[in-house]
């Protein structure tokens, strides 16, 4: 039965995989091409008008199941891609997550006879993509929070020098490197296309999804709203900004301990089990054959991911 179900999966990939050839592969080619021929006719007075006509409406990322991508469109998933900064589709990512379940519960079941084995590597490649997301977002908002300030200045010093606070918002998008500058360019593009300021920036609040990036809009909205000196506002917040993130550091530095204790408690585990496999592996092979051995593996499963959320709570200070 369950060589039949991993045979049943194995051979879904394998036709979700002929699809995307077939389907996706083609249109990509096409494409490529069309951006040669555009390049090579493109000199001169029509090199702008070939730009704008190929820049004035942005390209989104084409994924192998249009229909699933359209119906994710605002969802979580598709929110969680774009606060990762990757360029991929909701369908993508469910189809490696298929994809990579069924690799590794065809892999589990060769290598080892045990039958919940190849269900927990099922899962592991299940969740694997979404983790990946999740830490990439992770560190995008941290290297955010970093250059954050610095834009904040930036702002402040444009527009004391005579700008307005759209173009302003152009030039931190044209001198600051990646995250900041491609997420001020988003905002900056929307509201050339027509998109109103107020709503620009709560998309990027949104995309962004920081504490300071939120007191960032509401300030900005407030002042157009009730008058004052936006340079001196942008001015006291980067500095509020850059003093929390001085706090967070501190913060990190005296939870340094009680993060590696966690480490170590989550791990050791896992460590014992696989020296104890070594040292009398006849008694491990108890816990893999008897049904008390397996509830209690998976007791202890379920008990290490309760505890490591936990610890983590228990670490975790907002600051």
């Amino acid at each position: 039965m369950g060589l039949a179900i991993f045979a049943f999966i194995l051979m879904a990939g394998t036709i979700l995989g002929g699809y995307t050839a077939v389907m996706v592969l083609p249109g990509r080619l096409a494409a490529r091409r069309l951006d040669e021929r555009l390049r090579e006719v493109s000199f001169g007075a029509n090199a702008a008008d070939a730009a704008a006509a190929t820049t004035v409406i942005k390209p989104q990322p084409s994924g192998p199941l249009p229909v699933l991508d359209r119906l994710l469109a605002g969802t979580w998933p598709s929110r969680l891609i774009d606060q990762a900064g990757v360029r991929t589709t909701p369908s993508a990512i469910v189809l490696v997550s298929i994809g990579a379940a069924a690799v590794l519960a065809l892999v589990a079941s060769v290598t080892m006879r045990q039958a919940f084995v190849p269900s927990i590597a099922a899962a592991a490649g299940l969740l694997a993509p979404t983790l990946f997301l999740l830490r990439k977002r992770t560190t995008r908002l941290r290297r955010f929070e970093e250059q954050f300030p610095d834009a904040l200045d930036l702002l402040s010093r444009a527009i004391r020098a005579g700008h307005a606070f759209q173009t302003a918002m152009g030039m931190v998008a044209d001198e600051l490197p990646p995250p900041v500058g491609p997420e001020f360019r988003k905002g900056f593009d929307q509201q050339n296309f027509g998109l109103p300021l107020r709503d620009a920036l709560n998309e990027l609040a949104e995309r962004v999804n920081s504490l300071d990036v939120k007191f960032f809009v509401t300030a900005v909205l407030i002042q157009r709203e009730t008058g004052g000196n936006l340079a001196e506002i942008l001015d006291n917040l980067a500095q509020v900004v850059r003093e929390r993130f001085k706090i967070r550091r501190q913060v990190r530095v005296h939870t340094a301990h009680g993060r590696f204790t966690g480490y170590v408690l989550l791990a050791l585990p896992a460590f014992l089990g696989i020296a104890l496999m070594f040292i009398n592996p006849d008694l491990m092979q108890l816990l893999f054959r008897e049904r008390m051995g397996q509830m209690l593996l998976a007791a202890a499963m379920v008990l290490q991911v309760i505890g490591f959320f936990w610890i983590r709570n228990v670490i975790r200070i907002e600051v």
